[in-house]
């Protein structure tokens, strides 16, 4: 099997590892790639705005299946243009995408579905935002509606921060503050049958002891040892299926990865948002651990055939992962830094590293290139040992100005050994 996978991130690295272990792709190809993926995939230059281009590139290459790995070329249709060319893709239809694309479009699509999430307005105007913001009180949550790469949304107890924000966004969606842990679960969906991959945790904020600024996540980990066992098949019921349900319902059926990052509160689960791909940097734990081969899975969804894939196979064990990112993010992070010692922090036994923000310059030397530049990933039998596993690779690495976590899986692990 020939198989394209898009993107040039953390999540595609992870991605094209989890495929390269399949024994049925023979040919592994991705696009634009970066200098991880390099290493065992064909790499091609792609800009995925351009979906004629990409379309162009995909038929030349003639995959069975392209994995689409980033929202953006989602939401513009990418999988819609693929499809049309007879080319198999996992990734919903641009109308399914619209899921992530925006917020009060999802929140229509649950209030219609009957699946739980925190109460919200959709506002246009300053007025609107204000009058939202005094209703639902600090702290104050505040979501651009479209896409937004990780940045969209604040939450603040400084009325005026929110206010600036919902300015700055325009069209916003408002919602009330949701208290609880959180958690990450992908299903893998052919448009009417799902299946859930294993529930991640993921960290937002910037700085220890979850304060600071939101980000794209800067670590995160599976399995989670606090939760109910049958929280899953709960979330399942009562939230992904739903959904699925009905977006078929309207016609638009969800083909590819539906990731639901959900609030576990007092008063039950409650639905934070959806993405329409895998999420990161879960994907990176997730995937480490799965031993069903994906591309068959992937496969199957793509082509309305999972209901006879039957339950995913998972290796015992834990997987951490740490983002290292460059100085200055999530604000304004400096590129171009020399990257040192990631060979020193793969000798780390149960530990490698995912390129998510990385180029070669022209001498060949690994370089900076974007504000989450690594994914330090930890293996272990449990979640101690991979925590530890992840911080000591993690410290082998030299990146002028890099910075990291430190307390990643760290209350987790805790809780575990006591």
């Amino acid at each position: 099997m020939r198989v394209l996978v898009l993107g040039s991130g953390g999540r595609e690295h992870a991605l094209a590892r989890a495929l390269a272990r399949d024994p049925a792709v023979t040919s592994l190809h991705a696009a634009p790639g970066n200098p991880g993926i390099a290493d065992f995939a064909s790499v091609h230059p792609a800009d995925l705005s351009d979906i004629a281009a990409v379309s162009k590139l995909a038929r030349s290459l003639a995959p069975v299946l392209v994995v689409v790995g980033p929202e953006a070329p989602l939401v513009a249709g990418l999988s819609d243009a693929l499809r049309a060319s007879g080319i198999g893709c996992f990734g919903p239809s641009r109308r399914a995408a619209m899921i992530e694309g925006s917020k009060s479009f999802a929140k229509q699509v649950m209030a219609d579905a009957g699946v739980p999430t925190a109460q919200a307005r959709t506002c246009r105007t300053e007025h609107q935002a204000a009058a939202a913001l005094r209703a639902f009180g600090p702290p104050y949550v505040v979501k651009a509606d479209g896409l937004a790469a990780g940045k969209g949304v604040v939450v603040t107890q400084d009325l005026a921060t929110a206010l600036a924000h919902a300015a700055a966004c325009g069209t916003t969606v408002i919602e009330e503050f949701l208290d609880g842990p959180e958690v990450s679960l992908f299903a893998v969906s052919d448009g009417a049958s799902a299946l859930p991959l294993l529930p991640a945790q993921d960290f937002k904020r910037a700085h220890d002891g979850d304060t600071g600024p939101n980000t794209g996540g800067m670590g995160a980990y599976t399995p989670l040892p606090w939760a109910d066992p049958a929280m899953t098949g709960q979330l399942m019921g009562t939230v992904v299926q739903p959904v699925i349900e009905e977006l078929r319902r309207r016609g638009t059926p969800y083909r590819g990865l539906l990731y639901a990052g959900l609030c576990l509160t007092a008063g039950g689960p409650r639905v934070v948002e959806f993405n329409a791909r895998f999420g990161d940097p879960e994907t990176q734990v997730v995937l480490d651990l799965l031993r069903t081969p994906l591309a068959e899975l992937l496969a199957a969804a793509s082509s309305g055939s999972l209901a006879g894939a039957g339950p995913l196979e998972w290796s015992p064990g834990a997987a951490v992962s740490v983002v290292i990112a460059a100085e200055g993010y999530p604000a304004a992070p400096v590129t171009g830094a020399a990257i040192d010692g990631i060979a020193d922090a793969e000798r780390v036994d149960g530990a490698y590293v995912l390129h998510a923000g990385t180029v070669r310059d022209g001498a060949g030397h690994l370089r900076s290139a974007g504000g989450r530049v690594l994914n330090v990933v930890g293996t272990g039998p449990d979640l101690a040992s991979a925590r530890g596993t992840a911080y000591r690779a993690a410290a082998r690495i030299q990146l002028p100005g890099g910075w990291y976590r430190s307390d990643i899986a760290e209350d987790a692990a805790s809780s575990a050994r006591a």
